[in-house]
């Protein structure tokens, strides 16, 4: 099965910094999504939430919807309880045939904070390992009965964010808690996203595509930046405009049968970084180099 190109809306439109992009109307990031050549988006926060309104507007944008991002908060509630909180984006991804829901453990993440260092986010203690991987399969197993699949998003500022603890939570959850890939979030945690792809490759079900500039990350990393600083300074890009070599990682997916979507999310100021232009250069260069492995 053939992968899909899709693209987030963030370079457009910031959701963690609303002042990034708030004059770029949602028709602009639809209209140019599909001109530079994607065939599905993710959600935004200027999208509508019915499906009865935005599912016209997509179709008439000819654009499918990928997915959406959910912050859960299961360390602090049951898994019964989160259930209820998702269930209405749950309904939309279900109705406008989204088959993964982009989802991160939030609580006490630091990642919209600009000026709290990132060594400083939260982790998991020893003993709330079992307990979060048990409502987290319960969340998933709730998520496929009705035909989506969670892709659990590790992201920078959150409980999961290195390697070590997606192996972890890999080896703890259930089967039914798939994972997303982010190509920059692992690079920037010090991760090697090919070696994660040859461990995990069963799990994949969603693979997030952005790229690293090696020298924004390097200070980043050596002043202890908070993660949205970074984002501003630049530490992100579009697949082939910065260091990580997406050849190799497209081919162990490929060996895998992965059938899913590859999304170019590419946290930038669209001020700097002119959205129609950035978003073009994303695809054309993750086309080709799907292309190339036989995705």
């Amino acid at each position: 099965m053939p992968v899909a190109i899709g693209i987030n809306p963030i370079t457009w439109s910031n959701d963690d910094m609303p002042e990034l992009g708030a004059d770029i109307p949602l028709e602009t990031c639809l209209s140019e999504a599909k001109a530079a050549g994607y065939e599905g988006i993710e959600l935004g926060r200027k999208f509508p939430r019915e499906a009865k309104t935005l599912g016209p507007i997509l179709a008439r944008h000819g654009l499918r919807l990928a997915s959406g991002w959910y912050g859960a908060r299961l360390l602090e509630r049951s898994a019964e309880a989160e259930i209820a909180a998702l269930e209405s984006h749950l309904a939309l991804l279900e109705a406008l045939g989204a088959k993964v829901m982009v989802f991160a453990e939030t609580s006490g993440s630091i990642a919209g904070l600009k000026s709290r260092p990132l060594s400083t986010r939260p982790r998991l203690e020893e003993g709330q390992w079992p307990s979060f991987a048990e409502r987290l399969t319960m969340v998933a197993d709730h998520l496929a009965r009705r035909g989506v699949r969670m892709a659990y998003h590790h992201h920078m500022g959150t409980v999961i964010e290195s390697a070590a603890e997606i192996d972890r939570l890999m080896a703890l959850a259930g089967e039914s808690v798939g994972l997303l890939l982010d190509t920059g979030h692992l690079a920037y945690a010090g991760g090697d996203p090919l070696e994660l792809a040859r461990r995990h490759a069963g799990r994949i079900n969603h693979v997030h595509c952005k790229d690293v500039r090696a020298l924004v990350l390097a200070r980043a990393k050596a002043s202890d930046r908070g993660f949205l600083a970074a984002v501003l300074d630049g530490v992100f890009t579009v697949p082939g405009d910065g260091s990580i070599d997406y050849g190799p990682l497209l081919a162990e997916l490929k060996r895998a049968h992965y059938g899913g979507w590859l999304v170019v999310e590419a946290e930038q100021d669209p001020a700097k970084a002119h959205p129609l232009t950035y978003a073009t250069r994303g695809e054309r260069y993750l086309r080709e180099a799907a292309r190339a492995a036989g995705l």
